[in-house]
């Protein structure tokens, strides 16, 4: 289990300086008087075949809240997370969300990650009525249309699989092959996928399902290079994308590879290597090197001053930005706050503008960010628009 601490000493007043100009310095975060911690609970993935997107997200909300913390939490409570690694294993996930609904202190559920273990831990969740904030999935089974305790942020699998699709179809693609995982997450990425492909009347070359193992990757890899695709999306992540990339970059060099953000983490393109330049992969927040961008520059800030010795990344922006959307809803529930004060409280931040990425909560089923860009990967293996 980790827990959120104060910094002390240097680390500090680094945190207190590099937040100086942040909006949530402006909208009166408590400096004195401490009511107490606050706990909120996350269930991810800190190992296993998943395990660094788990660590970035879940440093990049730890950053967020060291800075908080330090200048005296909000309305006068230090945020407390306090996390379990499931190793990207349902049951494991499970256990962890039984353990954090049984516990009295437990306020809300946090960046829980993963559509398997998501989908598995749901029912509990929604009978808990506990608040279930920023789910790491773009999976619609995140999204019920009739459950208010449910606040999804980043946007869907099918969002970013439009915004692929479109861009295909701006450039004169005709016959899209797609690859995609054999589980929940890989069948909403093909859905989606499907049905832009039919807005936008695109033929699909061929679709092939990779087991969670990658053990018929190289076959699925072969079956879409005889059908002769223009390009081909990945709905794959985790081992399965290292072993397709690999396996269709071997069978045809040139053929252009399109991916969702799932698939991006630093540790898979830093194995993948050569056979990474060139793709494009869709991300639902902005470049994290880009300081231009205020949250980006916050969150630069706040990431140095944290000391972690992960490189910065859109997943750790992601994480940050989580836990400034949780951050605000929780001043704005104010000292006395209940979780029906707080739900309410989030269902009322509209338009909100964190710095240039706005978000805004409109219904139950619906995620507060629409954002979606394409990068590209460079040859020195980062992501360049």
């Amino acid at each position: 289990m980790t827990t959120t601490s104060n910094a002390a000493g240097p680390r500090r007043r680094a945190v207190l300086c590099s937040l100086a100009a942040s909006p949530l310095a402006l909208h009166g975060i408590a400096r004195a008087q401490d009511a107490g911690s606050l706990k909120i609970c996350q269930s991810i993935a800190l190992s296993g075949p998943l395990g660094d997107l788990g660590q970035a997200m879940h440093q990049g909300a730890k950053a967020c809240f060291a800075g908080v913390n330090a200048r005296g939490g909000v309305n006068g409570r230090t945020i407390e997370l306090s996390t379990l690694d499931d190793g990207y294993d349902a049951k494991r996930a499970v256990a962890n969300v039984d353990g954090f609904i049984a516990d009295k202190n437990s306020f809300a559920l946090f960046n829980c990650m993963g559509t398997p273990m998501i989908q598995a831990m749901l029912p509990k969740v929604i009978e808990s009525g506990i608040p279930f904030f920023a789910p790491f999935t773009g999976a619609l089974l995140a999204r019920p249309k009739d459950v208010r305790s449910i606040f999804n942020i980043r946007a869907s699998y099918p969002d970013e699989a439009e915004q692929l699709v479109q861009h295909l179809a701006t450039i004169g693609i005709k016959r899209l092959g797609i690859a995609y995982q054999n589980n929940a997450f890989g069948k909403e990425v093909y859905e989606g996928a499907r049905l832009a492909m039919e807005k936008h009347k695109l033929a699909g070359g061929a679709a092939v399902t990779v087991e969670n193992d990658g053990s018929d990757a190289t076959a699925g890899a072969a079956k879409l290079v005889a059908a002769n695709p223009e390009a081909v999306l990945i709905g794959l992540a985790g081992k399965p994308t290292l072993d397709f990339v690999k396996a269709i970059r071997a069978q045809r060099r040139g053929l252009p590879l399109y991916a969702l953000s799932i698939m991006g983490s630093a540790a898979t393109l830093k194995t993948l290597g050569d056979d990474a330049t060139g793709m494009a992969i869709s991300q639902v927040v902005p470049l994290p090197a880009n300081g231009v961008v205020p949250v980006v520059r916050e969150f630069q800030q706040a990431w140095k001053a944290s000391g972690v010795a992960l490189e910065p990344s859109h997943l750790a922006l992601e994480g940050y930005i989580n836990a400034r959307v949780f951050v605000e809803a929780v001043r704005r529930a104010g000292r006395t706050m209940t979780r029906a004060s707080f739900i309410d409280s989030t269902w009322n931040l509209k338009r909100v503008d964190l710095g240039g990425f706005e978000i805004g909560f409109s219904e139950p089923g619906r995620n507060a960010s629409r954002f979606v860009e394409l990068t590209m990967v460079g040859r020195d293996g980062r992501f360049i628009r």
